[in-house]
């Protein structure tokens, strides 16, 4: 999330843009995503973003999100100072969601105060106003369940409100001010707990604010190759820095696609890949993508940098930094090859990486809460020589898959289940060079997924891996008493990582793998499931 400035080409702007002003809350991600899986191009922004980024992407609606505060609160986050006036001026349409829709009624001269009843869960809302924009006349009367997550509630509307919408405990719900364009939904209809939310929000976006379906996978393939190529010269040489994933391949595919044989992609053996990775990678990538790929074995410069150090985020920035570190070398190397040192590197960063690494409103902080630093956004280090190519940042996941399949990558890797930047050192918690956890860990994960694969289970799940922990436990293994160590599986599901839920295996399908497990990986005696879905956890572990 940042500013116009820091948005390419592809970012878009003017008739069709929906922008999202983030206010902290978890769902902020879904409006985004809901958006666009409507054709309209949605982008999320610190919602104390300054008025001239706004300003400069001329948005024909703005979506106020929820978030965790009370407009009460000393430091609660707010819009900046001349939005009301921008967005009168500019024709925009402003929705306001949860917080985002008490902000805007406290903004206006109405009143917001702590409700009598709390209301957070499944509600039901029933619509008032044969006149609704958002409901309309056949709404009114009839009842939906929504998604409700408030302690404050409207108690006065600000001149020239109607109220829409209420709910069964008499609570404002929905508000309208069609003369200025300003809407409000006390509940959150992004989430899949309020069935007809994704309705509504179809109504606000082409019956209300007139916007077009017209955002495409091939329009972004389009004009990120137009992006690319002008901003790489005619005689530069560029980067790819290739993991065998979904993001980096897609990524290395498009600017191939862009500027050719002017794309040096290098694959590096950090000594933290799952296993048998390296040989089955380079394979792939030579024989199914016909990429000119050069393999760097670099295992022994992360692992000796890694000795010794626990702490997740440190792990991180470490990594990062040796990737920039190999990548410098790589690209010195090019450089005596070809005659002039490469600008460029290409990163297959996305949305959720984007929007995870920045800091929300009202945490004391800039944007939304950091939930931890992607090696490829957060952990890069300041004096980093090459400049960044990054053409996914702004999409999801499912999108990168769509366009994948646009550039005729190969359905063997857009199927394939994500695998963090840092590898296995956020699988091994603690130092990753204990002992003979990397392979042991190697070990398991093969089992398990290997398992997931025979079971016909591979792509029911989003991403299915194993985590060692730095804990022994007593067993008993042939009549003999054991100290050994603890695995934990974990399998998810998830539309685009930003929220999932776990999965939930047979009982046989458990009993199998862990049987197979203990018997099979020496130092192994005791096999756990993570049923933690995210929130409250994320997907890893570290």
């Amino acid at each position: 999330m940042g500013s116009a400035a820091a948005l390419p080409a592809s970012a878009g702007s003017g008739e069709n843009l929906v922008l999202i002003l983030d206010y902290g809350s978890q769902y902020t991600h879904l409006i985004t995503r809901r958006v666009r899986q409507l054709g309209v191009l949605s982008l999320c922004v610190s919602g104390t973003a300054p008025l001239a980024a706004l300003e400069s992407l001329r948005p024909r609606a703005i979506v106020l999100s929820g978030g965790p505060h009370s407009v009460h609160a000393e430091g609660a986050p707010t819009f900046p100072e001349g939005f009301l006036d921008f967005a009168d001026g500019a024709g925009a349409h402003v929705l306001g969601v949860c917080y985002g829709m008490q902000l805007l009624v406290q903004s206006l001269g109405g009143a917001v105060e702590p409700g009598e009843r709390q209301e957070y869960g499944k509600m039901e809302v029933e619509g008032t106003a044969p006149s609704s924009a958002l409901y309309g006349e056949a709404e009114t009367g009839k009842r939906q369940t929504v998604w409700m997550s408030h302690g404050d509630e409207v108690v006065r509307l600000p001149e020239g409100f109607e109220v829409v919408a209420r709910s069964v405990e008499g609570a404002v719900a929905a508000i309208e001010n069609r003369e200025k364009r300003f809407y409000g939904l006390q509940y959150h209809p992004e989430v899949t707990h309020s069935p007809q939310g994704m309705e509504t929000l179809r109504r606000f976006l082409f019956d209300v604010c007139g916007i077009k379906a017209d955002w495409k996978m091939q329009d972004v393939l389009d004009e990120e190759i137009k992006t690319i190529q002008s901003m790489v010269g005619p005689d530069e040489d560029v980067i790819c820095a290739l993991s065998g994933g979904v993001d980096s391949t897609v990524a290395a595919t498009l600017v191939h696609k862009a500027i050719g044989d002017r794309l040096h992609c290098v694959f590096v053996d950090n000594g933290l890949l799952r296993y048998k990775e390296r040989e089955r990678v380079m394979s792939t990538f030579e024989s199914d993508l016909h990429l000119p790929v050069t393999c760097v074995d670099a295992s022994e410069q992360f692992l000796s940098m890694l000795k010794g150090i626990e702490d997740p985020e440190q792990k991180r920035k470490i990594i990062g930094r040796e990737f920039i570190a190999v990548f410098d070398d790589f690209a010195h190397k090019l450089e005596q090859k070809v005659g002039k040192r490469p600008e460029y590197l290409v990163q297959g960063t996305l949305y959720p990486d984007v929007i995870e690494s920045c800091p929300p409103p009202g945490s004391g902080r800039t944007h939304s809460h950091t939930i931890k630093s992607h090696h490829n956004v957060g952990g890069l280090p300041k004096d980093m020589k090459l400049k960044l190519i990054e053409p996914l940042k702004l999409l999801f996941k499912d999108e990168v898959r769509k366009l994948g399949s646009i550039l005729n990558v190969p359905d063997s890797f857009l199927k394939r289940h994500p695998f963090p930047g840092p590898g296995l050192a956020v699988r091994v918690l603690g130092d990753v060079t204990q002992g003979n956890a990397l392979d042991t860990l190697r070990q398991v994960d093969d089992i398990f997924v290997q398992a997931i694969k025979d079971a016909g289970l591979y792509d029911k799940i989003w991403q299915a891996f194993a985590v060692f922990l730095p804990v022994q436990t007593v067993g008993v293994q042939g009549d003999q008493r054991t100290h050994s160590n603890a695995v934990v599986l974990r399998a998810i599901t998830s539309e685009d990582g930003m929220t999932a839920d776990w999965y939930y295996f047979d009982r046989e399908f458990l009993v199998d793998v862990v049987n197979t497990i203990c018997n099979n990986v020496r130092g192994i005696n005791r096999v756990c499931q993570d049923i933690t879905s995210k929130p409250p956890a994320t997907v890893e572990w570290e």
